[in-house]
């Protein structure tokens, strides 16, 4: 599924990744950022902490170990990974995931 340019005409994320590996489109308010990550090459974030995220898996998987626990989330699934706890994420080339993050400046802008 290709995600319609209402989407993609979003501004960008400033990630620890290339675009060449994950393309993102931002949707900001002042309660929180609301993320379309389309993944371009297989990824590995690293454990981390910080606000609420929740966030559904479009297409393809995302592998993600929150709070010691992992589990694989395909198309429908959805997860919720509250405030401080440490989490990260393996996720392949092909996966579309949509998150809302807590905070309204979890990422910067480009």
């Amino acid at each position: 599924m290709e995600l319609p340019e209402i989407i993609t005409r979003l501004p960008e994320a400033e990630l620890p990744f290339p675009s060449t590996s994950v393309k993102t489109s931002v949707l900001q308010s002042n309660q929180g950022q609301l993320v379309f990550f389309q993944i371009l090459k297989d990824c590995e974030v690293p454990a981390h902490s910080h606000k609420g995220q929740w966030g559904t898996v479009l297409e393809g998987q995302i592998e993600l170990t929150i709070g010691g626990e992992t589990r694989m989330h395909g198309p429908g699934s959805s997860y919720y990974i509250p405030a401080g706890v440490v989490h990260s994420a393996r996720v392949p080339a092909g996966a579309k995931i949509i998150e809302f993050f807590e905070e309204p400046d979890r990422y910067r802008l480009k």
